[in-house]
């Protein structure tokens, strides 16, 4: 029996997974057994959509475990105004964490202005509502070629975001390897890193950390950490 696994122990995993519950049919129940999980696991937040903040609030009340929602989900098409409002919003019910959707098409039609702008609204909206809050920005990097993804870096630092994040998880393809590279190639340890979208195993979360990410958006949860006591023989301990 092993305490570690390729070198890293269950918490530390733990501690890099934002455990997500984000589909639109979630249930009341889905999300109290995923703030079960998040409190049982000390995950790194509980990532939920807008409308269960104020439950995950609750439910999370004296645990370590901080609230994460997303603005703009999934496609970042709302208006920058929405976007802070919603924003502004979540975190004064206690969300301390948020992963905005930037404007793709604005990004990928070359309005760098209009993305800044709309990533800016949010970070001050966050910060306003609660100083300390953390804004994640989602590019969708399915949609994205490379010097796309290097300037959806560029813009969100310059706006004041504290992450980078692949994907929502609602497009064709999420993180990979290589978007996580060059992400962290172009932020280096000034922001941080997200891989999110198809992260479903153990070996997936430990490649992606390796590859520079300082987070990893999963709704597996439970299943990644059967998968950890299973590969060091904590299942049948």
């Amino acid at each position: 029996m092993s305490n570690t696994y390729r070198g890293y122990t269950l918490a530390q995993i733990m501690s890099a997974i934002d455990h997500s519950v984000l589909k639109p049919e979630s249930s009341r129940d889905e999300i109290l057994r995923a703030c079960e999980v998040a409190i049982e696991q000390q995950t790194a937040s509980l990532c939920i959509r807008p409308i269960d903040v104020p439950l995950a609030v609750e439910k999370l009340a004296g645990s370590s475990v901080p609230v994460c929602t997303v603005i703009g989900f999934p496609h970042g098409t709302s208006t920058t105004a929405t976007k802070a409002f919603e924003t502004r919003e979540a975190v004064l019910a206690g969300a301390v964490e948020v992963d905005m959707v930037l404007n793709v098409s604005a990004l990928i039609a070359g309005d760098l202005e209009t993305v800044e702008t709309d990533i800016a609204a949010v970070v001050t909206a966050a910060r306003e509502a609660n100083g300390f809050a953390l804004v994640k920005v989602i590019f969708e990097t399915a949609l994205l070629n490379r010097e796309q993804i290097i300037t959806a870096c560029r813009i969100s630092e310059l706006a004041g975001a504290d992450f980078v994040k692949t994907s929502t998880g609602f497009a064709a393809e999420g993180a990979t390897i290589e978007n996580v590279r060059l992400m962290k190639d172009c932020v280096g340890d000034r922001l941080k890193v997200k891989a999110s979208g198809g992260v479903r195993t153990l070996d997936q979360v430990i490649d992606f950390l390796e590859a520079g990410a300082d987070r990893c958006g999963a709704s597996a949860t439970e299943k990644i950490v059967e998968q950890y006591k299973s590969s060091t023989g904590l299942l049948n301990s």
